[in-house]
């Protein structure tokens, strides 16, 4: 469906982080408008578990070892 254009180093640190960041929304008594914005540790879980980024298609970028045939 999407195309692979995230690369294995960049996917385990994007799925990390993403775990470290929603971890700290649901772990910590925070309770401001600053504590919400740790819900964006699903932006990178997704992007990290689909091995495709949005973003990076738009730039045309990829960190996904080119496929030699």
């Amino acid at each position: 469906m999407f195309p692979t254009n995230v690369g294995n180093t960049d996917r385990i640190l994007r799925i990390v982080a993403g775990i470290v960041l929603l971890g700290a929304f649901f772990f910590t008594a925070g309770n401001g408008p600053w504590h919400w914005l740790l819900l964006i540790g699903v932006v990178p879980l997704v992007t990290g578990l689909m091995s495709s980024c949005p973003l990076y298609s738009l730039l045309g970028l990829s960190t996904c070892p080119v496929k030699r045939g």
